[in-house]
């Protein structure tokens, strides 16, 4: 989530941050059941760019209401004055959120092949350590959220000088 703060910081309001999120979680359930069932690989077709932009339209689709109610649920907005993600906002943060997974996970794992079935190396895998990599999500969350918060700040202290 780290890259999503960033990219949410700089964006702001044309990005949303519930839809990226889910999008992730639509990206690891694949992994999730080999974990569970021991059956298949790994980080198939999921982590390839072509499953990611498939998995970029169901992230869309049933991203934008769950990520409309959420923000209900979390407080954020109300019923009576719904925040609405367009779909426009919605699609690019959804293909925002399975591409980078998958340009992550293959610096990360030997066995993502994202370029499949066009060709099956993996010329990402260990560009990083995985140390640098986490740092990288880390100090990139920490940044996105520092600038998110600056932002929000500065627009709400311009606007009470205004009034």
């Amino acid at each position: 989530m780290g890259p999503g703060l960033i990219i949410k910081a700089l964006l702001q309001g044309s990005f949303s941050l519930m839809v990226f999120g889910w999008a992730q979680i639509l990206m690891d359930i694949q992994p999730l059941f080999v974990i569970i069932t021991g059956e298949g690989q790994l980080h198939g077709f999921s982590h390839t760019y072509l499953g990611a932009t498939l998995l970029t339209l169901l992230a869309a689709l049933s991203g934008k209401h769950l990520s409309e109610f959420g923000l209900i649920v979390l407080g954020i907005a109300r019923k009576t004055q719904p925040i609405r993600i367009t779909w426009g906002i919605t699609f690019i943060s959804a293909f925002i959120g399975t591409w980078s997974h998958v340009i992550l996970d293959s610096i990360m794992h030997s066995d993502v092949q994202p370029f499949y079935p066009f060709w099956l190396s993996n010329e990402l895998w260990g560009l990083l350590s995985i140390d640098a990599l986490n740092k990288l999500c880390v100090y990139s969350g920490l940044a996105g959220a520092i600038v998110y918060y600056s932002v929000q700040h500065l627009s709400k202290g311009t606007l009470r000088q205004e009034q």
